[in-house]
């Protein structure tokens, strides 16, 4: 067997598996399944899973991390982009978001459970963390510069990160209507003129 078609055997069977983390979450809460559970609704056997994972909050947390990184990741490409648009044109060039909204859209499920007011996880102290690397890194071009700000940086990373993740969480909450592009420019429109302005609000 070719390395490529075990590797897409393996992320075949990692997909079956979240799916069905994310499908017993729904039915009966993280607490309450099992391992066998999982095995069971992925159709796979038990030696498969633990191939991949210690135990069923392993996979919880590897899941998190995926999301993160993927997140991470296309924030952190698209930073120079944004800085040459804000200097050249004062613009937020919202196209870069699309592939993000993209991206949540198609992980919609383990999103709403990593954000719901149950859920342990710390998903959104961890995007704050990717938001102030991306905004204010000294080791990568930043968005912000620390000593320009006219309040505490502290705040500006709460309002923007607590903004942004209530807008997600509206928009998943809803079940999704607007598309990925829409989204992407109703973010960039808030983030650049301010709630206010999109309110209808004139100076």
């Amino acid at each position: 067997m070719s390395d490529a078609h075990l590797d897409l055997r393996v992320i075949r069977t990692k997909t079956s598996i979240k799916q069905a983390l994310i499908e017993l979450i729904e039915e009966k809460g993280f607490e309450a399944l099992t391992v066998k559970d999982i095995t069971t609704k992925a159709n796979i056997n038990r030696g498969t899973f633990y191939s991949h994972y210690q135990d069923k909050y392993d996979l919880m947390t590897k899941c998190e991390e995926e999301l993160l990184k993927e997140m991470k990741n296309k924030i952190a490409k698209n930073i120079p982009q944004i800085i040459s648009d804000l200097n050249e044109r004062h613009t937020i060039p919202f196209a870069f978001l699309v592939p993000f909204f993209d991206y949540i859209q198609q992980n919609k499920g383990l999103m709403n459970i990593l954000l719901s007011p149950n859920s342990d996880s710390s998903l959104q102290t961890k995007i704050k963390d990717v938001m102030t690397n991306a905004l204010f890194s000294r080791h990568t071009e930043a968005i912000f510069i620390e000593e320009d700000l006219a309040i505490p940086k502290a705040y500006v990373i709460s309002y923007i990160a607590s903004a942004h993740l209530g807008v997600i969480k509206e928009w998943l909450d809803s079940g999704g209507e607007e598309s990925p592009h829409e989204m992407a420019r109703i973010i960039s429109s808030m983030t650049l003129t301010g709630p206010l302005a999109a309110a209808g609000m004139k100076k």
